[in-house]
């Protein structure tokens, strides 16, 4: 199975991925249903999670039911308990938005929510992230997850994000990041798709962010805490919920 999911995530665009996934997601939660392991965000639990990964398969990180990957899950944990983005009242905007939040953020009643991506078919406005089409400090709250490491120039990104982000506003801006290393490494001269799999990750990664990450978000002007609420949580939680121990959720503030 881990050998089928590698080929499919690298041979089949997202876009259709995406599509075709609302087709095979109901059939296979079915099948694994269970009481192992249970999805935080849904409250489903299955007997198994399946695998993921463009390069190195990850094994029993992805939920069947909505499809979320291990730094979803505590995206969600941490804006359910730690914020008050459920209750209160803001403008969200959201990039490339990832399946297991689209439908429940754009059901919410007390978020103005908008999507915004190039290419993604649940994009509600089609925007090059270096060039936004919103005016200044627009929004409340803005979630831009796995996006960066996609953007050859991060730094006209984060830029965009900091412009239309309101004042006090929150950003989080996740990323995956080598905590072990220091300085972020980036290779333009890297083209071929196997080649970046192999050395960023995913074939459509530029690069690989280092520790350094939050300081060129600081440089930009936000107000970074590094958070990481696994330390909040108790081991049989984070098996529970499948999620990566020790990973820093970048909350950025202006």
């Amino acid at each position: 199975m881990k050998k089928l999911f590698k080929i499919i995530l690298n041979v089949i665009p997202r876009p259709l991925l995406i599509r075709l996934s609302y087709i095979i997601r109901p059939i296979v939660a079915f099948f694994l249903k269970g009481n192992t392991y249970t999805d935080p965000i849904d409250g489903k639990s299955f007997r198994t999670f399946l695998p993921y990964g463009y390069g190195t398969q990850r094994n029993n990180v992805l939920s069947p039911s909505t499809l979320s990957l291990e730094r979803h899950r505590l995206l969600w944990l941490y804006l359910k308990y730690e914020t008050d983005f459920f209750s209160a009242e803001k403008r969200v905007l959201h990039f490339a938005p990832e399946q297991a939040f689209y439908k429940r953020f754009k059901t919410m009643k007390n978020l103005d929510y908008t999507t915004t991506d190039l290419n993604s078919p649940l994009a509600d406005v089609k925007a090059d992230i270096c060039n936004l089409p919103f005016k200044d400090d627009s929004y409340d709250v803005i979630l831009c997850n796995h996006v960066l490491e996609h953007i050859p120039d991060d730094t006209k990104a984060m830029q965009e994000l900091y412009r239309v982000l309101k004042p006090k506003g929150m950003a989080i801006l996740q990323i995956p990041q080598d905590l072990n290393r220091a300085e972020t490494f980036e290779d333009d001269s890297i083209t071929d798709r196997k080649e970046r799999a192999k050395i960023f990750g995913q074939y459509d990664h530029v690069r690989i962010y280092g520790r350094d990450y939050f300081d060129k978000l600081r440089s930009v002007g936000f107000t970074v805490e590094e958070v990481d609420y696994t330390a909040n949580l108790s081991e049989e939680a984070i098996e529970k919920y499948r999620l990566a121990k020790g990973e820093i959720i970048p909350v950025c503030y202006k």
